[in-house]
């Protein structure tokens, strides 16, 4: 059988060959030490670039990272505006994603550029082997940016940077301990002789979690939801000339996630071992012709298994063996050139190869495999024509088989005055079914459709934004409107599949939205910075919320970073408007509707800033919210179901220490 998939995209580099080459620099604590070797490859610059001309980038940096306490990705990104990530159970778990109103498979989740998402599931983000410590800065891209990423990008992309290349050697080490018993170390060290550079990192993560749900049966006798993470990974950078470099980078990751239930459960757990590698080779010294080509592989693989407290109290019921197996392989290229033959314009000629292939055994998806080539061409001006004005345009054409796409954008940033800016992105973006909204046949659950067609979208972001007093305030206004066609939904009124099957709705998905962000420095020592989101997602002709789409959200932080003195504070709230599930025997339920506030101060002890004692609360006045909304099961009695919910993490309190070399 054959399985639709775009790679993250040739396209992806096809606009990165758009960067204009800007040299970048990571944040570190005191946001001045610039050790950084300057990033000049295309792909490095993308998000930035796509900024540039009008696309909407959110950045979190390492010292953001490092204030949240965050010891994995979806933490570190809980105060982006616009962005809703919930984690299911706390760290390295699933979570639920809504980027201005879109759904979790809306989202692409990139590392480095390299495509991350679940092929299988497009539901399942990849969040739950992702640590903090590797990360140098998040870029999150919003709007649609198919042209650039392929399939799941329609509401936007999460690109996690991992640690950079520097000039001089050095590092750092961080240890933490939290109130859960949880325990993670984690470090770097990088560095650089002659034409060589290199950066290596590793973590191990672990604790026994807590109580998952709201309700929890005598049944089941797990009843922590806990994980056990090591990651290591690497990147090598070789200068072939001033103009050509050569790179390899290699991350593996292994993980014992429990996977719980809050009836019958005794084992449940996902054993993973994933591999991401690349190599890439960057020509940057022209003004004429800049071009890089990638390869890329990814090998994602779980080890499950779930065994059941027998109702009556007799043996143990084994419903996956260990080992049974759910993983994918993806590998492939990408090629981009960017051309520039006269002044005024720039031409982007990409193209993108992918192979993928996999299998479940536990809801018996059978092995599946799928052939992509895609190409891109951009158009866009240079600061030759105008700095004032920047402008692009773009086609993707996508071949797999059984489908065949083109997709378009256009964007556009003109600053009105060196404070003043008027910025839009629209265009068309697609979703490609997953194999298992394509061939799942687990009889208790929903059941595949190979005759699934794409989602098509059709999306626009316009904002209006600037600075005030010399730059310590910044503010931005932002509009966006975004329809889904061809909405693959799950059919459970056909009698011939009573467990349901999915299908093409007929009916479109509206969403039409605004967002204010505001941000300002205050003596050089506080940073200010607030967001609201309004998201109004429903089907044509209703007047209900989608589920799992919180229709408001409101963030604030505040950090206190003097550069005078050895300590510093930070504070951070999370607001959720109403958002809606529906449970079996229950209806429809509100589980929004709650505030998070997280705080954290930190020590620095020594002049030079090499030590760092940290503490961070999360949840500090120990609210009890639901993450992924309402269900229900059936009780250890059997009569009746009950209504339960997945708890967000209790109040945590977590100590660390970091050493910087």
């Amino acid at each position: 059988m054959k399985f639709l998939i775009v790679s993250r995209s040739a396209a992806a580099f096809a606009l990165a060959a758009a960067a204009s080459l800007q040299p970048v620099h990571a944040q570190t604590e005191d946001d001045a030490d610039a050790l950084l070797v300057t990033g000049t490859s295309l792909e490095e610059t993308l998000p930035r670039q796509r900024a540039r001309y009008g696309s909407d980038l959110a950045l979190r940096s390492e010292t953001q990272l490092r204030e949240s306490g965050a010891i994995d990705v979806a933490t570190a990104l809980r105060t982006v505006p616009g962005l809703y990530v919930q984690p299911a159970s706390g760290p390295f778990s699933y979570v639920d994603v809504s980027l201005q109103g879109s759904r979790t498979q809306d989202v692409l989740w990139t590392v480095d550029g390299i495509r991350i998402n679940n092929r299988l599931y497009g539901g399942t983000s990849p969040n739950d082997t992702l640590p903090a410590s590797m990360i140098e800065r998040v870029e999150v891209l919003k709007g649609g940016e198919s042209l650039f990423y392929g399939t799941q990008a329609a509401a936007g992309v999460i690109n996690v940077v991992t640690r950079d290349f520097s000039d001089r050697f050095g590092g750092q080490v961080d240890a933490s301990v939290d109130s859960f018993a949880g325990t993670n170390l984690g470090g770097y060290v990088r560095g650089g002789a002659g034409k060589h550079q290199f950066v290596a990192w590793g973590s191990h993560n672990r604790s026994d979690g807590y109580q998952p749900y709201s309700r929890m049966e005598p049944s089941a006798t797990d009843r922590a939801r806990g994980y056990d993470l090591w990651s290591v990974g690497g990147k090598y950078r070789y200068d072939l000339g001033p103009d050509w470099r050569f790179s390899l980078q290699y991350i593996h990751t292994e993980a014992k996630l429990d996977n719980l239930s809050p009836t019958r459960t005794r084992e449940s757990r996902n054993d993973r071992n994933e591999e991401i590698a690349s190599a890439r080779l960057d020509y940057v010294g022209s003004d004429v012709v800049q071009l890089f080509l990638k390869g890329y592989f990814h090998d994602w693989k779980t080890a499950y298994v779930q065994i059941r407290n027998s109702p009556s109290g007799g043996a143990p019921v084994v419903v996956y063996p260990a080992g049974t197996f759910w993983g994918f392989k993806d590998y492939g290229g990408s090629a981009l050139v960017q051309l520039r033959p006269h002044r005024g314009l720039d031409y982007l000629i990409g193209y993108d190869f992918q192979q993928f292939s996999g299998r479940d055994d536990v809801l018996r998806i059978a092995a599946t495999e799928e052939r992509v080539h895609a190409g891109t061409f951009q158009i866009r001006t240079n600061d030759d024509l105008s700095r004032r004005a920047r402008l692009s345009a773009g086609l993707r054409y996508n071949d797999g088989s059984g489908s065949r796409k083109t997709v378009w954008n256009v964007t556009g940033r003109i600053e009105l005055r060196d404070d003043l800016f008027v910025q839009a992105n629209g265009g068309t973006s697609f979703l490609l079914p997953s194999a298992s909204q394509l061939y799942q046949i687990d009889p208790c659950c929903e059941r595949g459709n190979p005759n699934l067609r794409p989602e098509e979208s059709l999306s626009a972001n316009a904002s209006i934004g600037g600075t005030l007093a010399s730059g310590l305030f910044h503010w931005q206004g932002t509009v966006f409107a975004r329809r889904i066609d061809h909405l693959i939904d799950i059919d459970t009124a056909n009698p011939a599949y009573p467990d349901g099957i999915y299908r093409n709705s007929d009916s479109r998905v509206n969403v039409r939205g605004a967002e204010l962000v505001l941000g300002a420095v205050i003596a050089d020592a506080w940073h200010l910075d607030a967001s609201y989101t309004y998201a109004r997602a429903r089907n044509a002709g209703s007047s209900l919320q989608r589920d799992r789409t919180p229709e408001q959200l409101a963030r604030g932080t505040v950090a206190w970073r003097p550069r005078t003195l050895p300590i510093g504070a930070n504070a951070s709230v999370n607001w959720v408007g109403d958002a809606y599930t529906s449970a079996s025997g229950f209806g429809r339920r509100n589980y929004g509707k709650y505030a998070i506030v997280d705080a954290g101060v930190h020590l620095f002890p020594d002049a030079a800033r090499r030590h760092r004692f940290g503490i961070n609360v999360e949840n500090l006045f120990d609210r009890d919210y639901a993450t992924r909304g309402f269900q229900s099961a059936v009780s250890d009695s059997g009569v009746g179901r009950f209504l339960y919910f997945a708890r967000g993490v209790p109040r945590t309190l977590r100590v660390s220490y970091g050493l910087g070399f």
